[in-house]
């Protein structure tokens, strides 16, 4: 299995070179903010709302005396605006009183904030800091990771991160989630993946299709 997953890796390196974090931020709280904005929504959409949103919003104490309804009318194209523009402001006046608006550097601290579970956190701690504590699970990254014999669900985050762990080199623990989601847009896609067309067919068990 070790070979095997590291054959695939090797090729989708090579399938998707130069993937990068698909969220757009220029600063430690932008990412912040972003991420927060993220779930349940396409990327894309996300990054069409933060460009006015950040010229508008600079700091977290910007944030965290924002008026709800001003605040809301940015990102009101966003799936959840409502609790995610509640989670943003109260997120920000915790960074501001109680971390001098620094972001935190750990998984607990990050996931107390509101709108911040562990997935998410560990994004964050991943692409502001380097700090590559384990593997984002998104639903690209389960259902490929399942479909490729990686895990053996492709319902639990958790148990999916903790098989993945087992297998996939630590080096390729920040960039799998990118390799995967770009294959499972392109190729690997849900309900019915494209495996005429897949370069890691014939390592792939085809679980669940």
């Amino acid at each position: 299995m070790a070979t095997e997953s590291k054959e695939i890796l090797s090729i989708l390196h090579k399938k998707y070179p130069n993937l990068k974090y698909y969220l757009n931020y220029s600063n430690h709280l932008e990412l912040v903010v972003a991420a927060i904005l993220s779930p349940q929504v396409k990327d894309e959409i996300v990054n069409a709302a933060t460009p006015e949103l950040f010229k508008k919003y600079k700091t977290a104490k910007d944030f965290a005396d924002a008026d709800f309804n001003e605040l809301f009318w940015y990102i009101k194209s966003i799936t959840f605006a409502g609790n995610k523009t509640k989670h943003i402001i109260e997120a920000c006046k915790i960074l501001n009183e109680r971390y001098k608006s620094n972001i935190p550097k750990t998984v607990d601290e990050l996931s107390k904030l509101p709108g911040i579970g562990r997935k998410t956190a560990q994004a964050i701690l991943q692409n502001a800091f380097d700090l590559v504590e384990g593997i984002v699970v998104d639903t690209h990254v389960l259902r490929i990771s399942y479909r490729l014999g990686w895990s053996d669900t492709d319902k639990k985050a958790d148990k999916s991160e903790k098989d993945l762990i087992k297998i996939i080199p630590k080096n390729e623990w920040k960039t799998l989630p990118w390799l995967l989601k770009a294959h499972g847009r392109e190729v690997c896609i849900a309900p019915v993946p494209k495996c005429s067309i897949c370069l890691v067919k014939e390592f792939c068990p085809k679980k669940g299709v």
